[in-house]
């Protein structure tokens, strides 16, 4: 009798040492939906920022809510049809396709009075409200927008966009960064800030653009700052982002391996009780 009860107290002790399951919603857009798409990154990534995660926290279970090509005025203005599930964590990884279509990023006082869908924090408000409403003791966690270069997509080079240190619309891709901190800093909500602080820079987006020199016409790599002045003719040059020509990102955007690991380490650190 004595044996059976210290084989059940030894049973009872490993199952109260096992770590609990966390789920984990991740809400984004392309470099949140590539993590579960590499055919559709020329097989440039291996495992995206979910996976990496996850791999080192086998508790956590990742639900990909990622989004091609979608702003966060596009995520709010769905909400509803999303099928968005409770979760004991979210993650919101939006703001630089905003940015790229010129989505207005209106004040503090949007989000504050739920403005609606109108401005940029307007609709971090719908959405985070609604986050909010599937469990209200789930952690959010805010991710800003990376750094970019110039964009050359790899399925189809006429889907291109130049790098973030010009103005959309007037505003600059660190203003929506802002703005998700400044979101962040209200809400006691924290925020893994890649556009400041995690060393992926236009100088590391990718070590080269490979174009044609206007003078000869022969192709050669051109480094950042270089390279914005060399024209890219998307109907006659070849791809510009050869594999060795990554760093940061594999096409001047969207993350590689590396940029990839950056973002997982981040966010880590910023997912308090993970370890």
């Amino acid at each position: 009798m004595k044996r059976i009860l210290v084989f059940i107290t030894l049973i009872l002790c490993c199952a109260g040492t096992s770590p609990r399951k966390i789920t984990w919603l991740a809400l984004g857009d392309s470099i949140t939906y590539l993590n579960d798409h590499q055919d559709e990154t020329g097989k440039r990534i291996t495992k995206g920022y979910m996976t990496l995660l996850t791999g080192k926290f086998p508790q956590v279970e990742y639900i990909n809510q990622g989004h091609n090509g979608w702003t966060s005025v596009k995520i709010a203005e769905n909400i509803g049809s999303l099928g968005l599930v409770k979760a004991d964590v979210y993650s919101v990884f939006l703001g630089t396709n905003d940015w790229w279509q010129g989505k207005t990023i209106g004040t503090l006082s949007d989000y504050e009075q739920n403005t609606g869908t109108g401005t940029i924090y307007g609709s971090f408000r719908i959405i985070t409200d609604k986050l909010k409403n599937l469990n209200k003791k789930a952690r959010i966690i805010l991710i800003t927008p990376m750094q970019r270069g110039d964009f050359v997509y790899i399925n189809g080079f006429r889907n291109n966009a130049f790098s973030s240190d010009k103005l959309k619309n007037g505003q600059s891709l660190e203003q929506v960064c802002n703005a998700v901190i400044e979101i962040g800093k209200l809400e006691k909500m924290p925020v893994v800030d890649l556009y400041h602080e995690s060393g992926m820079t236009l100088e590391n987006m990718v070590k080269f653009k490979r174009l044609k020199d206007p003078q000869t016409g022969l192709y050669k790599n051109y480094t950042y700052p270089e390279y914005k002045d060399i024209p890219f003719d998307p109907e006659k040059d070849e791809y510009p982002y050869p594999a060795e020509a990554a760093d940061m990102t594999y096409d001047g955007l969207h993350p590689s391996d590396k940029g990839y690991e950056i973002i997982t380490d981040m966010l880590i650190q910023k997912w308090k009780g993970l370890k």
